[in-house]
């Protein structure tokens, strides 16, 4: 059985690991799925200044001393969630969905959001497994260095209220 994952708040000192991460990941699942107005301003380096200026909205997933992957929540939205190549399939991405869910839940929300390209077929399968519902389409706005792209997303949701049952 793999030694699970530990959770922890990002640090500075994440952020390069965090920038690799979210850049081969965002590639993996948006190339082909986002529009080109979109692509043209996720460059590399946009990766990088990103994952710095996000360390206070960032989750690591760590095993052993390496940071096996990432979520960022602000308010209800979840809005990233990545892990290494390297570590696919280990359970990684269901322990930071679910600190995710947490996460949000003690924000005072009852319900949880997120965005997927329609075409990342990979995403969508492991939300639905992990009890989001697609509830449709929906306009997401980009701010970009030359003003807002609209990119055609999916919306799942999820409720992550304590009701109560058991």
């Amino acid at each position: 059985m793999p030694t699970p994952a530990m959770v922890r708040a990002a640090i500075p000192a994440d952020a390069d690991a965090v920038a690799k991460i979210w850049y081969h990941g965002w590639q993996d699942g948006h190339l082909g799925n986002v529009p080109d107005s979109l692509v043209r301003i996720r460059t590399r380096e946009s990766f990088w200044e990103r994952a710095a200026d996000r360390v206070g909205d960032t989750t690591v997933a760590v095993l052993g001393d390496a940071v096996a992957g990432f979520v960022m929540v602000v308010g209800d939205e979840v809005e990233q969630v990545y892990v290494s190549s390297d570590h696919r399939g280990s359970g990684v991405a269901g322990t930071l969905l679910a600190e995710a869910e947490r996460l949000v839940r003690e924000g005072g929300h009852s319900r949880a959001w997120l965005a997927v390209a329609p075409g990342n077929a990979r995403a969508r399968r492991f939300y639905e497994r992990c009890g989001w519902v697609d509830e449709g389409e929906f306009d997401n706005r980009v701010a970009g260095p030359d003003g807002v792209v609209s990119v055609p997303c999916r919306r799942y949701v999820k409720p992550v209220a304590f009701t109560g049952r058991i």
